[in-house]
């Protein structure tokens, strides 16, 4: 009797309650967990990245042929498609297997893409190398008595200030000095140890050559089967995935892909063309290792935003030691082609292909450059394109779950946004109220 007195159905439901709400605690332990093993996982990478990135470089040395497969197959694709589009409607009405003629038509456009891509450097290298040899030979030959010159012109132009020039003089001793020192004491005992690095060099550098031609033979199977690699890929995605999920990533795959290539192939065009102008301009204005510069301009306008400034020091440097007035020239040439390129060139052939605005350019440029080097300056700009894509899809959804505007420029001049209509509220209507108000009370 004093037990069924003692029972409380409120407490006992209260019991019971608790008992129920140790879920949420589970997940927020569970969590935890997770939080902490990942952050231990990257302290691990960090500790211990001499490691990670020795095992990284030896993956990348094994796999250089399928590397370097992928990339020339990346580029010589669009020619590829364009010449199968017009062989299709060249041989199509004239073979009755479709299946036959997608095959030849295939084929015959891949080893044509490879030849045109071969041509192309055989052609450049053909073109190139012996006028660069020439300059180069030129420049080491005159080199010399270009400096002395340079030096009589620079104390003729301080011949009124004696200390100056005095300065100069013992500054060009001192250095002559001192690459006699390193070359008699450091580089002539260790001849050795270069001979052998020129050596490791060399092999290197054959080791790259035999990774490029193994990498031709990789990308004509990549092209002759790209359909079936991607099928292949897709199918792995949705596998893994959820369709709603796998769509996004397929969706992510295409864009990046769109923004990659019109950047790629864009600027290997926009660069060749400023490459072309520079020489052009400085045959007509009679500047020295026209040819040299230009080769070293073009290939430096690959990097955007900086990549001009960057071509151009080494070229100011050569040109002025041999005509300063001219070098004056070239930097002022060289001021009004990077103009000419940000402004006309450039969006011409290059659009918006990444979305980003000079500040993420030249942001991803910085933190690229610093991470990876010359490579990271090179792709600094799409693949930080594409991770702005991606974030900008994050908050575009969760805008829209919210029920507020997804463009930028609803929230330029945003007061705050009402907490029970999500309407929001601006400055400038602030201001005009503000005004009517004070209309009112004169």
């Amino acid at each position: 009797m004093n037990d069924y007195n003692s029972y409380d159905p409120q407490k006992n439901h209260q019991k019971k309650e608790s008992h129920w709400n140790i879920r949420p605690y589970l997940a927020l332990g569970l969590t935890t967990f997770l939080v902490l093993s990942l952050c231990i996982l990257v302290f691990f990478l960090i500790y211990r990245y001499n490691g990670f990135a020795a095992s990284w470089r030896a993956l990348t040395s094994v796999l250089q042929p399928i590397i370097f497969g992928i990339v020339i197959a990346y580029l010589i694709n669009p020619v590829m498609v364009f010449f199968e589009k017009y062989l299709l409607r060249l041989l199509g009405p004239k073979m009755k297997k479709k299946d036959k003629v997608k095959r030849w038509c295939r084929s015959i456009a891949t080893i044509g893409a490879l030849a045109v891509f071969i041509l192309i450097i055989v052609l450049l290298l053909v073109m190139l190398i012996p006028q660069l040899v020439e300059s180069i030979q030129g420049l080491v030959v005159s080199l010399p008595g270009e400096i002395k010159e340079f030096v009589a012109g620079i104390n003729k132009w301080l011949d009124g200030d004696s200390k100056l020039g005095n300065i100069l003089e013992d500054t060009l001793l001192h250095a002559s000095d001192y690459l006699r020192d390193w070359a008699m004491k450091d580089l002539l005992p260790k001849s050795n140890r270069y001979l052998s690095s020129i050596t490791t060099g060399l092999i290197g550098f054959l080791k790259m050559l035999l990774n490029i031609a193994v990498g031709l033979i990789v990308s004509v199977y990549l092209l002759s089967g790209k359909e079936t690699f991607v099928g292949q890929l897709k199918k792995l995605i949705y596998a893994i995935f959820k369709p709603r999920k796998a769509n996004i990533i397929i969706e992510t795959a295409r864009k990046s892909n769109e923004i990659f290539g019109g950047f790629i192939s864009g600027k290997i065009l926009d660069s060749t063309i400023i490459g072309i102008i520079c020489y052009i301009v400085m045959l007509i204005m009679k500047m020295p290792y026209a040819l040299l510069i230009s080769v070293i301009v073009g290939v430096t306008n690959i990097i955007p935003f900086f990549g001009p400034f960057i071509g151009a020091i080494p070229g100011f440097i050569i040109i002025v030691l041999a005509n300063p007035i001219q070098g004056l020239y070239f930097v002022i040439m060289v001021l009004v082609l990077q103009q000419v390129d940000g402004n006309i060139i450039g969006p011409a052939i290059l659009g918006d292909s990444t979305g980003l605005s000079p500040f993420w350019v030249v942001f991803a440029i910085m933190v690229g450059g610093g991470l990876f080097g010359f490579a990271g300056m090179l792709l600094g700009v799409p693949i930080f394109g594409v991770i702005y894509y991606i974030l900008e899809r994050i908050i575009c959804y969760f805008l829209r779950n919210k029920k507020l505007p997804e463009g930028t420029e609803c929230y330029v001049d945003l007061k705050e946004v009402d907490v029970k209509t999500n309407e929001i509220l601006y400055l400038k209507e602030e201001k005009v109220n503000s005004e009517e108000e004070t209309k009112e009370e004169i």
